[in-house]
């Protein structure tokens, strides 16, 4: 399929967060071409809107007749619109020349600050909506566009219908995040028919730019030529993941991160390939690494960027684990993710104290290592588990934590080798970390190569 063109035809977010800003990242990574036509400047962060200046309205036709003119416009969105002036002229451009249009009808920024002129509202209403597929109000906007009080799904779903019936939007989405239900539902109203579109609640700290990413995956997917109920659906995936992993970026709301729909595909195909690349320095030292495998078998893991690693399953590990076979390691298979959860909790506990340790492995203790990295500098903690609290025990892998946890406190920062001494029942161990798989088998690979002289 060729390159599709989508326009957002909204303002500035100087924090990066809302706007234009948020727009061209989500088209982006829902692979259609961003363009834009500016309508206002805001000069805004995560907790306010400091001031706000907007264009002429002839400056806003032209960007759109620029674009129109050269590439050609696929489907559009707007966003914050600011004057009446601009409104119209947004109308009457858009009406002339046909393309699919998504309306979110901003009226207020998170902060809390108007974005967009009392008389304004008027034009808005009965000048853009009719001209509108797709209409995108949170419950705020949706109340002052129907007349209505809103509160739970039943009056969303008679909003939604009076917006279509008396504005003339082809479809519209009563969004659910403010929505006084338990998950966060959102109500689509289209060809008569309503559906209820469903995910979890999430952490609300970031939700700056979720109206301007969900309206623009919209208008990417039917730039893209989806059916509007497939790209409305996809759209809420997308948002929920952006939410999901926002960014942790200032004092206010924190902003959307629609790239992460991307991003975290990518990731997780890195950390397959090298893994993969890993297995083979395995593969290629087996009868080395054979002599190191303790009794429970060794695995080795990798996470994805720190960013997006949450759980077990944001590590990859290798499935049945690297087993001694012949005097030799080998590779169960091919790595997964989600495939261990001991060096999975090794690696994420490790993570919290510093984020270029995303690997680990274990080993069979052995005193010839360990002479040889200590010769060598590494820095190496022992943990000694009879002195892990009992309460600790008891928790489901609430040991893995603490061995970590206590492995740093004993040498102020992750360490290259933590000795587990074993207890009842638990083998004596040790566990390599590092920045990658790689380097964590280079570095036990070091110590046999190089020979330090172990005094």
């Amino acid at each position: 399929m060729s390159w599709r063109t989508a326009i957002t035809i909204a303002g500035l977010d100087s924090g990066g967060g809302a706007g234009i800003h948020a727009d061209i990242k989500t088209f982006a990574a829902l692979g259609v071409h961003g363009t834009t036509a500016l309508t206002c400047v805001t000069a805004q962060n995560t907790y306010e809107v400091r001031a706000v200046q907007c264009m002429p309205r002839d400056m806003v036709r032209a960007q759109i007749m620029a674009v129109w003119d050269d590439m050609g416009i696929d489907a559009g969105k707007t966003g914050m619109l600011g004057t009446k002036e601009i409104i119209e002229e947004v109308a009457s451009t858009v009406g002339k020349l046909g393309f699919q249009l998504v309306v979110d009808p901003v009226m207020v920024a998170k902060s809390g600050a108007p974005l967009i002129a009392e008389d304004a509202m008027e034009a808005l209403a009965k000048r853009l909506l009719p001209i509108a597929k797709v209409v995108t109000p949170n419950r705020y906007e949706a109340e002052r566009l129907a007349g209505i009080k809103i509160s739970g799904l039943d009056d969303a779903k008679k909003a939604a219908e009076l917006i279509h019936r008396e504005l003339g939007s082809e479809i519209v989405i009563v969004k659910g995040g403010h929505l006084d239900v338990q998950d966060a539902v959102d109500v689509v109203y289209i060809g008569g028919t309503f559906h209820e579109l469903k995910t979890p609640r999430l952490d609300p700290r970031a939700t700056h730019g979720t109206g301007c990413s969900f309206s623009a995956a919209i208008a990417a997917g039917l730039a893209k030529g989806q059916e509007p109920l497939e790209a409305i659906k996809t759209a809420k995936e997308l948002i929920y993941v952006a939410i999901k992993y926002g960014v942790p970026k200032g004092r206010g709301h924190w902003p959307v991160n629609p790239t992460a729909w991307v991003e975290i595909p990518a990731e997780r195909w890195r950390v397959y390939e090298e893994m993969s690349r890993a297995l083979k320095i395995v593969e290629d030292n087996a009868e080395l690494f054979g002599s190191l495998i303790p009794e429970v078998q060794s695995n080795l893991g990798y996470a994805v960027d720190p960013r997006y690693a949450r759980g077990r399953e944001d590590v990859a590990a290798v499935p049945g684990r690297i087993v001694r076979y012949m005097g030799k390691a080998k590779p169960s298979g091919p790595p997964a993710f989600g495939a261990s959860d001991h060096v999975a909790r090794k690696i994420l506990t490790a993570l919290r104290h510093d984020q270029r340790i995303r690997a680990a492995a274990n080993f069979k203790l052995d005193d010839d290592l360990l002479q040889r990295a200590k010769a060598a500098g590494y820095k190496i903690a022992v943990i000694d588990r009879r002195n892990e609290p009992k309460e600790v025990k008891e928790r489901e892998g609430g040991s893995m934590q603490w061995i970590v946890e206590e492995a740093v406190r004993q040498t102020g920062g992750v360490p290259d080798i933590i000795v587990d001494l074993g207890d009842w029942g638990k083998e004596p161990m040790i566990a390599v970390l590092g920045e990658t798989p790689s380097e964590v088998l280079e570095k036990v690979l070091r110590l046999y190569r190089e020979r330090p002289k172990v005094e």
